[in-house]
């Protein structure tokens, strides 16, 4: 090892470990309905792109199933999730409605929030991982 430089330790490569670890959350209320990372993303692409072909193509996505997902969460929830925005220089657009935001913004905050309380066991079975292998320059 040169000078100024250390030799990584186990707590060390368990926080990197941890850093690259996510832990994802789909919540299922019966009936076939659900939300989970891949509706949910979805809704940030809307947010972003303010089209729905857009967001698909973001994700990889069909317009049709992206519309198909819109097309069920507008259906799940007692107000609409994403509304279709008439006018403007583009023609209109889409945008997600304040349950739209809601829905993306609890959503990430129970996410952050089992991720905190999940720490010391993702930790545990990060350990028991077989190492990545090392990159070779």
């Amino acid at each position: 090892m040169g000078r100024g430089t250390t030799k990584p330790t186990a707590k060390t490569a368990d926080r990197k470990a941890a850093d690259k670890t996510s832990l994802h959350l789909r919540i299922d209320f019966g009936g076939e309905r659900s939300i989970g990372p891949g509706k949910i993303r979805l809704l940030e692409q809307i947010i972003q792109t303010g089209s729905i072909s857009a967001a698909g193509r973001a994700l990889e996505m069909s317009y049709r199933q992206a519309w198909l997902l819109v097309d069920e969460l507008n259906r799940m929830f007692r107000e609409p999730v994403v509304v279709a925005q008439t006018g403007g220089g583009g023609g209109g657009g889409t945008i997600l409605t304040e349950t739209g935001n809601d829905i993306v913004r609890l959503y990430r905050e129970m996410e952050r929030r089992a991720y905190g309380a999940s720490t010391p066991e993702i930790r545990s079975l990060a350990r028991l991982l077989i190492p990545p292998a090392r990159k070779i320059h």
